[in-house]
Formats: structure tokens, sequence, C-alpha cells
């Protein structure tokens, strides 16, 4: 079986697996790190949501080779080690979760977000937040948690 090494929040790991085995598989079944959702597979849904090189991408549909020649790869987990990134705190803070299948999708899609504009208005998030689907309709208060990590990471670097 091929080896693939992988730069994962931050650390080298070393798999091996199938050529066109799927990262989320790699990432969920091989590598423990089950903060990446499975949700529909064929990348409509966005519970998988992770960043390749800063750009959220959809695990479900990345082989594991296309992302092992050297792409900066982030999941959930390597947000922040103490769960206190920005994001997180607000999601608290706005009680955006429910049945929370698909917040680390939402999460790491905000963090793509607040990354490239750290002051987005309320109609560029709703843009950038509406590919990732909430089968709880909380969208409201995803909404509210970006506004709040937005404003509170523009206050903490004031």
């Amino acid at each position: 079986m091929p080896q693939f090494t992988l730069d994962i929040n931050g650390t080298k790991q070393e798999v091996d697996v199938a050529a066109g085995t799927s990262l989320l598989w790699v990432l969920r079944e091989h590598l423990g790190l089950t903060g990446t959702k499975y949700g529909c597979g064929i990348a409509i849904c966005g519970a998988c949501v992770i960043h390749v090189d800063g750009s959220p991408m959809r695990a479900c549909v990345l082989n594991v080779e296309a992302v092992s020649e050297g792409q900066r790869l982030k999941t959930i987990e390597g947000l922040s080690e103490a769960g206190d990134h920005p994001l997180q705190k607000a999601w608290i803070e706005a009680q955006a979760p429910q049945c929370g299948y698909c917040q680390s999708g939402q999460i790491m899609q905000a963090a793509a977000l607040l990354e490239s504009n750290p002051s987005p208005s309320k109609e560029e998030i709703k843009s950038h937040m509406n590919s990732v689907l909430c089968r709880c309709g909380t969208y409201l208060r995803i909404l509210k948690a970006v506004e709040l990590a937005a404003q509170n990471q523009t206050t903490s670097q004031s």
C-alpha cells in the first residue's frame, strides 16, 4: 500500500492507505481526527470543511494523493488547542449549535472568511456561509456567532 505524508495542523503525519482514499476517511479513521464530519459524501453539505493552504475545501471529495504534496491542512482540531478561538467562543455565546453535526464545518468555513476578511458585512457573511448546510436551521445564530467573532477579533487586535 502506498505511503502518503500529510501536513495536518502543523504536524507531519504518515499514512498507509490506498490511492484514491478520501481525505475525510484518512482524517477520521486513520488519524483519529473525528471533528471533521461525514455528511453527504458529495461536497454539498459542508460538514467536512477543512482548510487546504488556508482555503476551505470539502474533505469528502479530496483524495489523499491530492493533498500529500506539501499542502498545509487544518482541521477543527487545529483551529486552537484550548478551544478558545474567537469563533469557538462566539459559537458558545450565540448558542449556535443545536444538534451540532454541521458545526465543525460551519466554524472552519467561517474561519476562512475571517482570515481573508476580518470585518465582513452581514451580506458577506451570508454569502460565504451559504454553502454549509445546517439541518436544524440555526442560520441566524450562526450569523450572530460569526458577527461576534469578527467584533471580538477586531477588538482584541486594537
